[in-house]
């Protein structure tokens, strides 16, 4: 009798397992399509397409030196710092709550780009320049300018 109630039991616990696991996988499976359905609602953003539009003119650009020049040409390095930049944007677009995607206008994609063009040029004088030069001082105070209207946008 006793081995009886065992194998109940067993085929109980496993039965019970076997309906949370599955359970388990359709809420994830709920999960990655709400969540590919918000990327997408903020990737057809007029701000997130303003930002791959400039994106995409910097590949096209540096493709066109690469061809020329090396890695260590000055213009190359430019272009890179700026993509690195305009990827870190994106992401922190894509990171915006679905809810808020209404705040992702074009002319917070124009800010996000301008910024990130300040942000280059800050980066250039900076590599002759020490931060207490004057035109590194005013080039920083440019950029703080822009980061903190794309703040107010988006909060």
């Amino acid at each position: 009798m006793s081995l009886k109630k065992f194998f109940l039991t067993a085929a109980l616990l496993l039965l019970t397992s076997h309906f949370c696991f599955s359970q388990t996988i359709n809420k994830n499976k709920t999960v990655l399509a709400s969540s590919n359905q918000a990327a997408q609602t903020i990737k057809s953003s007029p701000a997130y397409a303003e930002v791959l539009l400039r994106k995409t003119e910097r590949e096209s650009e540096l493709e066109e030196f690469l061809l020329d020049y090396t890695e260590e040409f000055p213009k190359v390095k430019e272009i890179k710092f700026e993509l690195g930049l305009l990827n870190k944007e994106m992401n922190k677009i894509l990171a915006v709550n679905s809810a808020e995607s209404g705040k992702l206008t074009l002319a917070l994609g124009k800010l996000i780009v301008r910024k990130i063009e300040l942000e280059t040029d800050l980066w250039n004088l900076r590599r002759q320049y020490n931060d207490d030069h004057p035109e590194v001082k005013r080039a920083k105070r440019k950029v703080e300018v822009f980061e903190k209207a794309v703040k107010e946008v988006l909060l």
